[in-house]
């Protein structure tokens, strides 16, 4: 029997147009805020620095702050 990955934190590599599930889990949690983040709501990462981020304001932050 599979287990659900609900309310797991799932592992992904991230990659310039889209992810890779490493570890079942069913969110990721922002790099900045700690924030949850589901994998179907998840459109903003790095792929330079393999993080999530929860919303564009703070991928834009993260990005100028390595720029």
């Amino acid at each position: 029997m599979l287990m659900s990955p609900t309310d797991r934190l799932a592992r992904l590599q991230y990659m310039p147009s889209g992810f890779r599930q490493l570890s079942p889990g069913d969110h990721v949690l922002c790099a900045i805020s700690s924030e949850r983040i589901p994998l179907d709501m998840l459109r903003y990462w790095s792929v330079a620095r393999q993080e999530p981020y929860a919303t564009a304001e703070i991928a834009t932050r993260r990005f100028l702050e390595s720029a």
